[in-house]
């Protein structure tokens, strides 16, 4: 899961399984797998930092897990 701010400034945390795609309007569009659609302040670019990093932080903990 990932801390984003909506365009009102309220953090939320979106859950990486539940999103579709991302499009780049005047603010970041998320489509959510439930056709929800959030907008963030964050740029696409930043979401995807944000993505790979959770991920990376998932696989060395998994890595940690299994040495």
């Amino acid at each position: 899961m990932i801390r984003l701010t909506r365009r009102n400034g309220d953090t939320i945390v979106v859950n990486l399984a539940t999103m579709a795609y991302i499009e780049p309007t005047p603010d970041t569009l998320i489509t959510l797998t439930t056709g929800e659609r959030v907008h963030v302040k964050e740029s696409i670019d930043e979401v995807v930092a944000r993505v790979a990093e959770y991920q990376q932080r998932i696989a060395a903990y998994a890595f940690e897990k299994v040495a």
